[in-house]
C-alpha cells in the first residue's frame, strides 16, 4: 500500500506542476493577445516600421509606458486615437503591457 501512495503522490505532484505550467502559458498568451491589439499601429511586438510616424513600444521603460497610458486616459496627453483606446485598458492590463513591451528588444 505504501508503494501505491508514493506513486499516487508523484502523479498528483506532476499534475499540479502541469496545471501551474498551463496557467503560466495562459497568462503569457493573454498578455501577447493584449499586445497584439497595439501591433496595427506600433508594429509586431512593439517594433514600429522604420520611418513610421507612430513610435515603437519595444524596449520602452515600463514606468514611462504606464505614465503615458495614464496621461492618455486622463486627457493630459493629446492624441488622435490613444486617448480613446487607452480608456479600454484596466490598470492591471496597462502594467502587463508595460512589462511586455519593456522586455521586447528594439529592432536594429
Amino acid at each position: 500500500m505504501t508503494k501505491h501512495r508514493v506513486i499516487f503522490a508523484g502523479l498528483l505532484a506532476a499534475c499540479c506542476q502541469l496545471g501551474v505550467a498551463q496557467a503560466q502559458d495562459k497568462d503569457v498568451l493573454y498578455v501577447q493577445s493584449l499586445a497584439a491589439t497595439c501591433a496595427s499601429c506600433h508594429g509586431t511586438q512593439g517594433r514600429a516600421i522604420p520611418g513610421a510616424s507612430v513610435p515603437g513600444l519595444a524596449g520602452q521603460a515600463a514606468p514611462q509606458f504606464i505614465a503615458k497610458m495614464k496621461a492618455y486616459q486622463s486627457g493630459a496627453l493629446p492624441a488622435t486615437i490613444m486617448h480613446q483606446l487607452s480608456k479600454g485598458y484596466s490598470d492591471a492590463q496597462i502594467e502587463q503591457l508595460a512589462a511586455y513591451f519593456a522586455a521586447q528588444p528594439v529592432a536594429r
